[in-house]
């Protein structure tokens, strides 16, 4: 294959009329058992929401209160999943969603009596220091830079960016001129098995990572041309596998904090109606595409994400390192390992969806402001995760043609 390298200015530029330049964004659709707030991969009647460990106590580091915005309750009912008005050190003062129903839904929900029409007027709200961005994924790069801009911390859902390295670059410069807190929610960085591959690599006991491999596989539904998922302007309908990639992703970026490098992806044209000719504004035929990265390490990752195959659902992975494994555990050479039991949580407040991580994500947002440290899902860790994905769907159209990918530090 030819390799081809893009680079992180004017050739950045010619990238995005390959990519889609500032294109909308793909937040599948959290229904069937995501929705309700299971794990995707889980068994028919089977529990995953995530058990906390009975030895492990939350102690409260602090009792100042963090006032938070929340925006955006559409589809997912986000604004109020990660159990933000539960949480002791939050103070939730107001909500907004473009609809006005939907609105007062949300504000019910967070048991908040002050509502916006727009997160641009919420935003003006001095007495407001943190906003959580459930909104579409089209705009999640936009409202976190106008949040940013005015002041405050912000939150987002997945993905980072969409579409567009330029946005990427736009977002990354916002955070460091503002100092502020910014995190994103990937929920697979709080699953049992990967916070316990985070926490182990840390420790050594992994090594370099050889070989990583994840994997977001979202059922569709039955009837092949079934009508399509609702969504904000139309966004979902027909958007490219890779522009959503975090879900697998983590499994790599997650795990070691460290990055892709080049990537060569491959992708079938899809049955359904929406991927055919004319039928979506990305031009994008396929709704599988599978990657296959070099890491920063110099290891390989496989990265696979499909949502027109039916059969089990999953947001899942696993690793081989120089001095380890893990397949649902650890086999290795190290005989101690380190506390891989996820945070406890404080009273009150749920696990919640995606393996239990839900209220993890929403924890580790809060703390990190209290405590004045980077969160997890930071965001350089954030664009590592989801431009790569942006450059995986290039090849694909590509046919594989091997990219170099954009290196975010902060």
């Amino acid at each position: 294959m030819k390799k081809k390298a893009l680079n992180q200015s004017s050739d950045r530029r010619k990238f995005i009329k390959l990519a889609g330049s500032g294109v909308a964004a793909m937040a599948i659709a959290q229904h069937f058992a995501i929705a309700s707030g299971a794990h995707p991969s889980m068994k028919e009647g089977e529990n995953r929401t995530g058990v906390q460990d009975a030895s492990k106590v939350w102690v409260p580091v602090s009792d100042r209160k963090i006032r938070v915005g929340i925006v955006g309750y559409g589809a997912s009912r986000f604004g109020a999943a990660f159990g933000f008005q539960n949480h002791p050190n939050v103070e939730v003062v107001a909500v907004s969603d473009l609809f006005p129903d939907r609105c007062a839904a949300l504000a019910k929900a967070c048991r908040c009596n002050k509502t916006y029409p727009s997160l641009e007027e919420l935003v003006k709200d001095d007495n407001i220091e943190a906003v959580f961005c459930a909104t579409d994924a089209a705009s999640h790069a936009q409202h976190a830079i106008e949040v940013l801009k005015h002041g405050k911390h912000v939150a987002v859902a997945v993905p980072a960016v969409f579409g567009s390295i330029e946005e990427a670059d736009r977002l990354l410069e916002a955070v460091k001129t503002s100092g502020l807190k910014y995190m994103m929610f990937e929920t697979s960085c709080f699953h049992e098995d990967l916070y316990a591959m985070h926490q182990i690599y840390k420790s050594g006991g992994f090594g370099k990572l050889v070989y990583s491999e994840g994997e977001y596989y979202h059922p569709p539904n039955p009837d092949i041309n079934a009508p399509k998922i609702g969504s904000y302007k139309g966004w979902r309908d027909g958007v490219p596998p890779q522009w959503y990639p975090t879900h697998s992703n983590a499994y790599y970026v997650g795990v070691t904090n460290g990055s892709f490098t080049e990537v060569t992806c491959l992708g079938m044209k899809s049955l359904r109606e929406i991927y055919q000719p004319g039928n979506n504004r990305y031009k994008n035929p396929f709704a599988s595409e599978i990657a296959l990265f070099r890491t920063n390490e110099g290891g390989m990752a496989r990265m696979a994400i499909s949502w027109d195959t039916p059969g089990f659902g999953a947001e899942a992975g696993r690793i081989r390192g120089q001095k380890g494994s893990y397949y649902g555990k650890y086999e290795g050479l190290e005989k101690v390992l380190p506390d891989i039991n996820r945070p406890p949580l404080p009273p009150g407040v749920e696990e919640g969806g995606h393996g239990g991580s839900h209220g993890r994500l929403m924890h580790e947002f809060i703390t990190s402001i209290i405590q004045d440290r980077k969160p997890l899902v930071d965001i350089v860790m954030a664009l590592n995760m989801t431009v790569s994905g942006i450059v995986a769907h290039a090849s694909a159209m590509k046919d594989g043609e091997l990219m170099k990918i954009p290196q975010y530090k902060f």
